[in-house]
């Protein structure tokens, strides 16, 4: 490695599509003028906030921190982790992921499988129906490496037959592990009672080519952690009927849920699942755990933790890692300033950035946190709205530190995020695949 970074680094760009992607002032947070390797930035001694503005950065100890205390949860409460690789679409943070012990990766579409085939991921779930031919073709594609293991999800009669179409064109001797999904009225897919779920899982078992492997769900759209409580034991229900049939193909059954707003109810209700007639893995399917966030993750956390259902919490605290930063460009009016940061820089689907930390001068030894009177009221394409006393705090020049909600939406913004130390070094960089 150029950089010194030893290999043995999850983080390190190892991969030559990664660690000799070339950049220059047109890649988005590259310094005009710079012609180099993503694996080269770690050694031009780059620093915030002396970068283009707006960038996203990640900070990589609280990163690494959190990824082991998640695995650790996983472990602690008997889970199996296989974290949702769409979260970030970056093979360096899902190789950080698998060496904390991560059971798998988590995908949803026929490209991000291509993407974790490529990078070496060994073990996947696509959590998502596999619909259209070339989607098909690719489930089985996959499976011609003996070493590979793939699970894909089936809510309808039109969907196994669609599967078992594939299956008789592939013509392999291994089947395809397909998971029953099991869904909530009004919301995404899944079958909607245990009496349809089961037709669905009759078929899945009957059909050539094919193997029912276990019952998955996403519980993420719901708003009620009682709400999901009982959506949870939909599944369970549905387990046991399968399991009552004789229904399930595989050695081990997969109950698998996850999004991550309510990962401290998986595994309490899915262990009520009981026996099965064969050994259960609980599968916890969490993504944006890695980066955490700075509003309705964060909210849900100290949810968790106040309600503190009888699991066994790691030490500490989940913490958000991913920020961006951006200038105060104008104040125009009294309390109202507007920053270099939109819409194309960072999430706003549930809900706009918080204002973090105030810089001036560039010195981060004298950082500002926010007090509770500022906020951001809305953005553009490349302007954000930063609102708050009418006392002066705010020029123009100053660096505004800004905390996201849903990671997901941040990180498809950018091709390359630099990693930072706690002295705000940039010590490394991650590309995404989306």
């Amino acid at each position: 490695m150029t950089d010194g970074t030893p290999i043995s680094d999850p983080l390190a760009p190892r991969d030559a599509a990664i660690a000799g992607f070339a950049l220059d002032g047109t890649v988005k947070g590259v310094p005009p003028g710079a012609r180099l390797s993503l694996a080269d930035i770690a050694s031009q001694g780059w620093r915030l906030p002396e970068m283009p503005l707006p960038l996203a950065v990640l900070r990589v100890d609280v990163l690494r921190r959190n990824a082991r205390w998640m695995a650790e949860f996983a472990q602690r409460n008997g889970l199996s982790l296989c974290p949702h690789g769409k979260t970030t679409m970056a093979p360096q943070l899902w190789n950080l992921q698998l060496a904390e012990g991560a059971w798998g990766i988590t995908v949803a579409t026929a490209h991000q499988l291509q993407v974790a085939r490529r990078f070496g991921v060994k073990r996947v779930i696509w959590a998502n129906q596999p619909i259209g031919r070339i989607a098909v073709d690719a489930a089985f594609d996959a499976l011609r490496d003996p070493d590979f293991d793939l699970f894909v999800l089936a809510d309808s009669l039109a969907v196994v037959e669609g599967l078992a179409a594939g299956a008789a064109r592939a013509g392999l001797s291994r089947p395809l592990n397909v998971l029953l999904e099991v869904g909530a009225m009004g919301g995404r897919t899944g079958a909607r009672t245990v009496e349809t779920a089961l037709e669905v899982a009759r078929a899945i078992a009957a059909a050539p080519g094919l193997a029912l492997a276990g019952v998955e769900a996403f519980e993420g759209l719901l708003s009620e952690t009682a709400q999901v409580d009982a959506f949870l034991g939909t599944l369970v229900a549905t387990a046991r009927a399968c399991a009552a049939e004789g229904l399930f193909g595989t050695e081990e059954v997969l109950l698998t849920a996850g999004g991550t707003a309510f990962f401290d109810r998986i595994g309490p209700r899915l262990a009520a699942a009981g026996d099965l007639g064969r050994p259960v893995r609980r599968v916890l399917r969490s993504g944006c755990y890695l980066t955490h966030d700075s509003l309705g993750y964060e909210q849900a956390y100290r949810r968790m933790r106040k309600e503190s259902i009888g699991l066994d919490y790691p030490p500490g605290d989940l913490r958000a890692a991913l920020e961006v930063w951006a200038h105060v460009q104008s104040v125009p009016e009294p309390g109202r300033a507007i920053i270099t940061c939109g819409k194309r820089d960072i999430s706003a689907d549930t809900g706009w950035p918080v204002p973090l930390r105030l810089l001036r001068d560039g010195d981060l030894a004298k950082a500002m946190p926010f007090g509770a009177f500022h906020k951001v009221t809305g953005m553009n394409d490349q302007h954000g709205y930063l609102i708050g006393p009418a006392d002066g705090l705010l020029r123009v020049g100053d660096v505004v530190v800004l905390g996201v909600g849903h990671p997901c939406t941040t990180f498809d913004k950018w091709q390359v995020i630099p990693l930072v130390d706690e002295g705000f070094r940039i010590v490394g960089a991650i590309r995404t695949f989306f």
